[in-house]
């Protein structure tokens, strides 16, 4: 498929989270921009009037537009800062000055301190972050301080100098804040105890941060301390509202290739994420047609190797969610959890996007191609010998078996056919019976169709389960049309689809296309019978409350009708409008009636 316009481009951006990249007609980035929200915010460049010169020049020379999805604004603001950073795009200047933001190192040593910092120095300390406000950092460094009794001070602690004495413990130390380590009074053991829980916190993991605390609220409640309690519980909603740091960047996660698929019947998907020093570079998804039946591993071993030429990778790890044959020269990594499995998750997300993206381009520019996807998907779906191009669905309605119809609605290649829709009073049933009822409209309907040398469906729905189904059958064995006509039923509490002869119903996914064109066809079926069903009886009850009058007859009923248009509008009418319409003693009766004279 060829590139799409500018205009169909933002016509299917997704209403999600994420960060824009604009391109010239060289296909150079030229801007780089996050998003709450992509569809609005990119759209607002075109369909607003900009005051700013440097704005308006900047839309003229727009000639792309890429983007990359993320889940919170969070994400969108480090990517975007990653991003301008390694491309330095000429019409940024937010960000350009190599802000850095804070993250917060455990130094490795004796006794680690745990300390915000700007910088990251490959010195064997742990880094977590980066995180967008300081704010933050201070509220988790307090949170720890509070939970730990940790050191402030920057002494060099080795064994040979504590046993000397070289140091006397200070003012933390008597607030309660320090355990004295300096002094010896606390073990190497213990402090690394305290490290390894609050490494787990900044990492996410706070199960067993929260169980120990749990327990020792307890114990206080126990012990009546419940002032100590509740300081303890305090700690541990901090702990569970908290929202831990970003999966975007990770710095253990560095000069990695992130590899994912997407495929369906005829096209497979693949999100390229590029990772350096623990951010994203580029995120790029290839779309590639297959000519026979290739499996996903197939086509991803093929994208990724167009792809890494393609940009030039050096990357020797890539992560993937399947194995892969690339050879000895690099190592494949099948993320099960934790970051790694976080960054594959992203790229996968960004593959569903841009297959959503395409069907919507293709639906505006080659709705040809469009129906037909859907139809091959159909017929896999379904199970169906040929696809379904022509759809007929049934479904009844009455309330307590007053007043009962039917209605049929046609979908052609996938889209309502209103012209051909049809409405059926039933004939021949007494009372509130589904079963027969639909054996009638079944019958009736196809009866016609044959008779008239019309054509027939492909496939008929039911709106219904097993019993529904059987009568219908019925209906295509009278008319010698079984198995010349797929037909199924579906049930509304489940969305089960039933087969005939078939004990077992189908489960579709829940967000698979050809179940919503199913459940599309039974809504917009129940919707035309239930707005037939109201017409009727809406009908019925007007002549039936004019009827009811003494002395006037359905002659009367009618004139009064297509006079005044509705019973509330004769029910309001005065004597003298009224007896121009039907004389004065027809009138007479009428006005008492609804006056109560």
């Amino acid at each position: 498929m060829s590139k799409p316009t500018l205009d169909i481009q933002l016509k299917t951006l997704p209403n999600a989270p994420g960060v824009y990249q604009y391109f010239d007609a060289d296909g150079t980035i030229i801007y780089v921009g996050k998003a709450k929200n992509l569809k609005k915010r990119v759209s607002s460049y075109f369909t607003k009037t900009h005051d700013n010169g440097k704005t308006r020049v900047l839309v003229k020379k727009i000639a792309n537009i890429k983007h990359i999805v993320v889940d919170t604004e969070t994400d969108a603001l480090l990517l975007e800062n990653n991003l301008i950073k390694k491309h330095k795009p000429r019409y940024n200047v937010l960000l350009k000055d190599d802000k850095s933001y804070p993250w917060i190192c455990i130094k490795k040593e004796r006794f680690p301190r745990v300390f915000s910092t700007r910088r990251v120095f490959k010195d064997g300390g742990e880094y977590f972050g980066p995180y967008t406000s300081m704010k933050t950092v201070s509220t988790l460094l307090d949170l720890i301080k509070g939970l730990y009794n940790l050191r402030t001070c920057s002494y060099h602690l080795s064994e040979e100098k504590i046993q000397a004495g070289k140091y006397k413990v200070c003012l933390e130390y008597h607030l309660g804040n320090c355990k004295g380590a300096c002094e010896g009074l606390e073990t190497e053991a213990e402090y690394n105890e305290n490290i390894k829980a609050i490494r787990e916190i900044l990492k996410g993991n706070f199960k067993d941060s929260l169980q120990q605390f749990r327990v020792q609220m307890k114990q206080f409640a126990k012990k009546m301390q419940f002032e100590d309690a509740q300081k303890i519980k305090e700690k541990i909603e901090v702990l569970e509202n908290y929202q831990a740091k970003s999966t975007i960047v990770n710095p253990k996660i560095s000069n990695v290739d992130v590899f994912s698929i997407m495929s369906d019947e005829s096209y497979g998907y693949i999100n390229f994420l590029q990772l350096s020093y623990g951010s994203i570079i580029r995120s790029h998804t290839l779309e590639i047609k297959k000519k026979l039946d290739e499996t996903d591993q197939q086509l991803l071993e093929l994208a990724i190797t167009e792809i890494r030429q393609r940009f030039h990778s050096k990357s020797k790890e890539i992560y993937v969610p399947f194995k892969v044959n690339l050879g000895e020269a690099v190592k494949v990594t099948v993320p099960k959890l934790g970051d790694k499995k976080h960054i594959l998750d992203l790229s996968l997300r960004n593959a569903k996007y841009f297959r959503m993206e395409r069907f919507k381009q293709d639906k505006i520019v080659d709705p040809d191609r469009h129906v037909n996807r859907i139809m091959a998907q159909m017929k896999a779906d379904l199970r169906l010998s040929e696809e379904p191009r022509h759809i007929e669905c049934f479904d009844n309605s009455n309330i307590q078996g007053t007043h009962p119809v039917a209605a049929c609605v046609v979908f052609k290649n996938g889209k309502p056919s209103k012209k051909d829709y049809r409405h059926f009073n039933i004939k021949t049933v007494e009372g509130p019976d589904d079963f027969a009822s639909m054996e009638e409209v079944v019958y009736r309907r196809y009866k016609r169709l044959l008779d008239e040398n019309q054509p027939l469906p492909q496939l008929i729905i039911i709106d219904g389960g097993k019993g529904q189904l059987s009568s219908s059958l019925k209906s295509l064995d009278a008319l010698n049309l079984r198995g010349k006509i797929a037909i199924i039923g579906i049930a509304k509490r489940l969305e089960e689809l039933f087969y005939p002869d078939d004990p077992i119903p189908l489960y579709l996914d829940k967000k698979s296309e050809t179940l919503k064109i199913i459940q599309q066809l039974r809504n917009e079926a129940h919707r035309f019978g239930i707005e037939h069903h109201r017409n009727k009886r809406s009908k019925t009850a007007l002549n039936t409350e004019l009827e009811t009058i003494a002395g006037i007859g359905e002659k009367t009923v009618v004139e009064l009708l297509r006079h005044f248009k509705s019973a509330k509008r004769v029910a309001n009418a005065k004597l003298d409008e009224l007896e121009a319409v039907v004389g004065v003693s027809r009138a007479e009766k009428v006005y008492n009636y609804y006056n109560g004279k």
